[in-house]
């Protein structure tokens, strides 16, 4: 990580042939902030980055962050419209462009219903993006069709902490907090690298005394810094949540007094914690007995306590149930509402968690409103100005959308900084779907794997140019500014969005001339929901990070939740049965061996920023398969060999990489590479059946080493 140079921004802005852009990193959730200097020698172009104070990060920028630019410079940027004429992009001009558009859209209408036309989101769009897409979907195209690629982020988390809390926010207290809590359980999450800037809370916390427990199958950066580490089997998370439980219990570490005034369905929860026993908890997570007691124990009775989850348990076919199963052990213990306590889920996208709040999801209208609920409709519908019966009832999830596009129900999409044929579960089911469409138009700065399937391709500016409102993982609404401007036909997403909207015959609603135009009519759309803005303006927060819920001009943002009660009607918490239970794709004989697929340090997402950056792609090549020299030797797996990855879905190719920090039943690969190295050819898309998240992190495989790279042409 780089801390903060002053000296060089100083010394650059008196430079005048220094040109200063200030910025914020588009990639994780952290939102950190830089300068970015660029100085003209010799007739060539030469940038430094340097990291800039803010209340989350302290002036501390990645790798990644350091390297962000690279891609908004990189020659494969898309600088004009693309359309495709007998299977080749053309180039046509915006107005050509959006006859298209018209054309096909309307034709698709008229035949279909609004109804057969999807929106694809993204949980990297700003605020105001988000909130137009939305709107967009719902009132220039009237379709119930739109979902958004954060439901394969945060959905399991956000349903939990819905239902449990009554509201979803990525942490429920400050995280400066976290170096004074005295006891952590991070349970599926990689912090140190994936959100690396904000790991000193947690060294620090260490430093201080705290005692931290890691829930994951693999030894990462995280679990070094962990006094005990737990190498649960994967997809039993939430057994092992159980264990924990059943020791509070049965050794009277509940905090009674919490639990009767604070939370509901108690009786219930130690009904079925008498039915529990921890042998057979220690025979499905392979998780001995002592060691579920000494983490239960821990956590219980040290004075301060947070939990922190992520992807490693909240992507599986369980993951709702195995977040609501950790909130429990939040709940009954009494840590939260307090100082250095809290539950967190650190969200993964850039605005994973502004994405969701304001209408990207199925199920959801601006500021956490819900799209069935009659007074929610009747608000949102007054701020559009529409009639609330031509307002659409709710959708299905992205995946779900691919299902119904391959069974002929939705003919048309429109995809916005997302990247679905590498991002979904079972890609190649995906592609087939996507490739059968009337029109897909799809908006991005590079030609994704998802735009070279596009009919016709929108070029978009990027995180440099874009101005723009982002929510990072604490809840904090930041303020983007972006000076650099954009190549001649380049347009912003909202810009798009209106043009489209008034070809449509919508031009009415989408009259925005600026991103703070789009954002006061979001503090409009979000004030009295649960995720208000109403008192957030760009004049604040260009001088300071604002937490929501934010509800007036005087109000300081609320940076810890739930300190005198929660956010359900009765202000109560709700405590939930869990069952334990197996995963719903098991080992087998033809798959003896799990997979698990997640992140590296210097890409993001299905790599198609971090790719163009070559200080990044340079780090990792190429994508790789994590595998114990025991398994290895039992397929003959030699180390840095290519390697078949097969399910009964797909196949993928990764080359292989000797590691004893797995367990010996499971493999892991990051899913960041395209083609034959794209995991997700290989991945279940089996649906958590509350939230719809796929189970990305356990997956049936068998693995066979590959003998040179002519044969991976013939055999994959």
């Amino acid at each position: 990580m780089k801390k903060i140079l002053e000296s060089d921004c100083h010394l650059a802005e008196q430079d005048s042939s220094t040109n200063v852009l200030d910025s914020q990193c588009p990639f994780c959730s952290v939102q950190c902030t830089m300068k970015l200097l660029e100085k003209t020698a010799s007739e060539r172009k030469q940038y430094k980055v340097v990291p800039t104070q803010n209340s989350t990060s302290n002036g501390r920028l990645c790798i990644k962050g350091l390297n962000a630019h690279q891609h908004a410079f990189h020659a494969e940027r898309l600088l004009h419209p693309l359309l495709k004429v007998n299977g080749k992009f053309v180039r046509v001009t915006w107005n050509e462009a959006l006859e298209f558009i018209k054309e096909n859209f309307f034709n698709i209408h008229k035949k279909y219903g609004y109804d057969s036309i999807g929106v694809y989101g993204s949980g990297s769009l700003t605020n105001e993006e988000a909130y137009l897409l939305g709107k967009f979907a719902r009132v220039a195209l009237k379709t119930k069709y739109i979902d958004y690629n954060g439901r394969f982020c945060m959905s399991a988390a956000a349903s939990a902490m819905n239902d449990a809390f009554g509201m979803d926010r990525g942490l429920t207290n400050m995280i400066t907090e976290i170096p004074s809590t005295s006891c952590m359980i991070l349970a599926g999450t990689n912090i140190a690298e994936c959100q690396p800037t904000i790991w000193p809370y947690f060294y620090q916390a260490k430093k201080n005394g705290a005692f931290i427990i890691a829930i994951d199958p693999r030894e990462t950066a995280t679990s070094k810094l962990a006094n005990l580490h737990l190498k649960v089997k994967p997809g039993t998370d939430a057994a092992l949540a159980n264990g924990f439980l059943k020791v509070i219990f049965e050794e009277g570490y509940v905090d009674q007094v919490f639990v009767d005034k604070k939370t509901t369905g108690f009786s219930e929860l130690k009904a079925h914690m008498n039915q529990i026993q921890l042998e057979e908890i220690a025979a499905l997570t392979e998780i001995p007995v002592e060691k579920m007691r000494l983490a239960a124990r821990q956590f219980a009775v040290a004075p301060t306590g947070m939990i922190f989850t992520a992807r490693g348990v909240e992507q599986q076919t369980n993951g709702y149930l195995t977040v609501r199963n950790f909130i429990n052990l939040v709940l009954v213990t009494g840590k939260i509402g307090k100082f250095g306590c809290g539950f967190g889920a650190i969200t993964g996208q850039a605005n994973g968690q502004g994405g969701r709040e304001h209408g990207q999801k199925a199920d959801q209208l601006p500021g956490y409103r819900s799209i069935v609920h009659p007074e929610h409709r009747k608000y949102i519908a007054k701020v559009w100005g529409i009639d609330e019966k031509d307002l659409p009832g709710k959708g299905v999830s992205a995946y779900e959308m691919m299902q119904k596009i391959a069974k002929k129900e939705i003919l048309g999409l429109f995809v916005m900084g997302s990247n679905p044929v590498m991002s979904s579960p079972n890609s190649l089911f995906v592609e087939k779907a996507l490739k059968s469409l009337k029109c897909l138009i799809v908006v991005d700065s590079f030609l994704s794997e998802t735009a070279q399937l596009a009919d016709l391709v929108l070029p978009t500016s990027t995180y440099l140019e874009d101005e723009g409102t982002m929510t990072n993982f604490e809840g904090r609404v930041t303020w983007r500014p972006a000076n650099k401007t954009p190549p001649n036909e380049v347009k912003h997403d909202w810009q798009i969005l209106c043009e489209i909207a008034k070809v449509l015959g919508k031009g009415s609603y989408f009259s925005f001339s600026s991103p703070e135009e789009i954002f006061q009519e979001l503090r409009l759309a979000s004030k009295g929901g649960k995720a208000d803005y109403y008192g957030i303006t760009y004049d604040r927060l260009k001088i300071e990070r604002v937490y929501w819920p934010c509800p007036s001009f005087q109000h300081p943002g609320k940076g810890r939740l739930f300190e005198q009660s929660f956010a359900h009607s009765d202000g109560k918490a709700r405590l939930k049965v869990v069952e334990n239970e197996y995963p719903k794709e098991s080992r087998s004989e033809n798959y003896p061996l799990y997979l698990t697929t997640g992140r590296v340090l210097p890409h993001y997402l299905t790599g198609v920023q971090t790719r163009r950056s070559p200080a990044l792609a340079a780090r990792f090549t190429e994508a790789y398969i994590e595998i114990h020299p025991k398994t290895a030797k039992k397929y003959k797996i030699e180390p840095n060999v290519l390697v078949k990855i097969e399910s009964a879905r797909g196949s993928a190719v990764a080359r292989s990489k000797y590691s004893l920090k797995i367990r010996e039943d499971t493999v892991f690969v990051p899913f960041h590479w395209a083609q034959k190295q794209n995991i997700n050819q290989v991945t279940a898309d089996d649906l958590d059946p509350v939230c719809k998240m796929p189970g990305f992190k356990v997956c049936a495989v068998r693995i066979r080493p590959l003998v040179n790279l002519e044969k991976v042409y013939k055999e994959v």
